[in-house]
């Protein structure tokens, strides 16, 4: 019996090009953001990808969507850190405390893209999978440092949401020293005594 002709077409993996291509066009588009911010434009993109805009346009049908993929990779980034560099400290409030640094690097460093997420999008906030990942590891160091007694018990992942949220305003806004405000607001999580 023959196939049918609505029947769906088996999904294909990726060429190992089409993939490397993809791979150059986000880590360029992130740099190129984070020079241009909002000014950046896909032939920059490409330019620095070295390839041409019909491939960017192949893989993100619009500034948008690359904008996007480019904050979830940072995103990804980010919970990749806390899992792998701060879940395992000795004790968690100084985990908790690296996370939160790291992510003030990341946001210093990359104000630019940050301006075109939020341009793009109407808030810098991550959404979505990756923001519950990030909150899952703030949890986790929450969680852990109450029972060591080093975070107060009343601390909750919101407080944490809050912390960025300050610190990415602190950050864009350059309202001060961002390391300080964080200095501040981790010790307003620690125990008392």
């Amino acid at each position: 019996m023959a196939a049918s002709s609505t029947s769906p077409a088996p999904q294909r993996r990726p060429r190992a090009d089409a993939e490397r291509n993809r791979s150059l066009v986000l880590d360029a588009a992130r740099e190129v953001f984070r020079a241009r911010g909002d000014e950046a434009q896909m032939p920059e993109v490409a330019r620095a990808a070295g390839v041409g805009v019909g491939t960017v346009y192949r893989h993100f049908p619009n500034r948008a969507a690359l904008i996007a993929a480019v904050g979830e990779q940072r995103q990804a980034e980010i919970v990749e850190f806390g899992r792998t560099s701060c879940l395992p400290r000795a004790e968690a409030s100084d985990g908790l405390a690296a996370y939160l640094e790291h992510i003030g690097e990341v946001l210093s460093a990359e104000r630019g893209l940050s301006a075109s997420i939020e341009a793009a999008f109407g808030s810098a906030e991550p959404v979505g999978e990756g923001r519950a990942r990030a909150e899952t590891i703030a949890a986790q160091l929450l969680a852990r440092g109450k029972e060591e007694g080093t975070v107060r018990t009343d601390a909750e992942v919101g407080d944490v949401v809050m912390i960025v949220c300050g610190l990415a305003a602190v950050i864009r806004h350059d309202a001060g020293d961002w390391r300080r405000y964080l200095r501040n607001a981790c010790a307003g999580l620690r125990a008392p005594g």
